[in-house]
């Protein structure tokens, strides 16, 4: 049996934000937000972000132009378009589950719904960046999120790692192979204050 996507993930993202990692009253601030209402877009960056949250949060809705139903885009942190990235993910498709392991990646990789999903389908997904600031370790990654294609789609957990221990002071979208998000793709950074 498939199961309706729609009525599971926008819930799971749902609790997924409103956990407060940290727990802590008033945690999340706006940071910048990215609106592509009057077109597509070939190049998403968020430049100078402040360095004075513990960990950053991204929430996002967004397709892109691509043929496939669901695509993986690419995070790159500090203009870094090297082979520095790692990602494991799990998914599943409401009658299959499978698991991936992306090592020496030129990004941390997560699903987005693409042009050849039914007109106006977008994926979500909320993505945690966390001690995004601390010069002593590698960065790592958390992502929850996916896309109903009216009954088909994709549901995936994410891990990530940037082999790097500069702190994150731009982050950029980029993609498998020349494309862009489509019109109305949302995305908007939040910093996360707390231990």
């Amino acid at each position: 049996m498939v199961r309706d996507w729609g009525h599971s993930v926008s819930p799971i993202l749902g609790i997924w934000a409103s956990q407060n990692y940290p727990r802590i009253t008033n945690s999340y601030e706006s940071i910048a937000t990215i609106n592509l209402s009057g077109g597509d877009s070939g190049s998403v960056t968020f430049s100078s972000i402040p360095q004075t949250y513990t960990h950053l949060q991204f929430r996002v809705f967004a397709r892109d132009n691509r043929a496939n139903v669901g695509n993986t885009i690419r995070w790159q942190f500090n203009g870094d378009t090297g082979t520095n990235y790692s990602s494991h993910l799990l998914y599943g498709d409401g009658s299959s589950a499978a698991s991936a392991a992306l090592t020496n990646d030129y990004g941390v990789a997560t699903v987005v719904s693409s042009n050849s999903a039914t007109s106006g389908v977008f994926g979500a997904f909320i993505m945690d960046i966390l001690d995004y600031t601390n010069t002593n370790k590698y960065k790592t990654t958390r992502t929850l999120g996916g896309f109903d294609n009216n009954g088909s789609g994709d549901i995936e957990l994410d891990s990530g790692l940037w082999r790097s221990t500069s702190a994150i002071n731009q982050i950029a979208v980029r993609f498998n192979s020349a494309t862009a998000l489509k019109q109305y793709s949302y995305l908007a950074l939040y910093g996360i204050k707390g231990a």
